[in-house]
């Protein structure tokens, strides 16, 4: 028999079915639907179990793994999608405000009008 610890959970399995189902067992160690008592008690009755319910079960969490892949690519390109238009939309904010203090800034200086005046008072202008 062997330990095998996993989130801060230990399972007993035994040596014969890691050597046999090593597959099997990365699957059901890797299950989001099974919570931990229940990969422990999948793992105690393996032994028990015929061929044909073996693969029922590797077939159903082979099925689990790759639905839940296809979701995970499918939310990682709806999220890549969703932060170039959130990223747009802050370029296009911090382009807003980089205007509007140049703006605020040109209004505040008066450099170039008091330029003008002198201009004006000797009249060059």
């Amino acid at each position: 028999m062997s330990q095998v610890t996993r989130n801060d959970f230990t399972f007993t399995i035994l040596d014969e079915i890691e050597a046999k189902y090593p597959e099997l067992v990365e699957l059901v160690l890797g299950s989001e639907s099974i919570d931990n008592n229940e990969k422990q008690y999948w793992f105690d009755i393996l032994p028990s179990m015929t061929d044909e319910q073996i693969d029922r079960l590797f077939n159903i969490l082979m099925t689990e793994r790759k639905q839940l892949e296809e979701l995970n690519l499918k939310y990682q390109e709806e999220i890549k999608t969703l932060n170039e238009k959130h990223l747009i939309q802050w370029q296009s904010l911090q382009s807003q405000k980089a205007k509007e203090k140049i703006a605020q800034a040109e209004k505040e200086d008066t450099a170039k009008d008091d330029a003008q005046n002198a201009l004006n008072m000797l009249g060059w202008i």
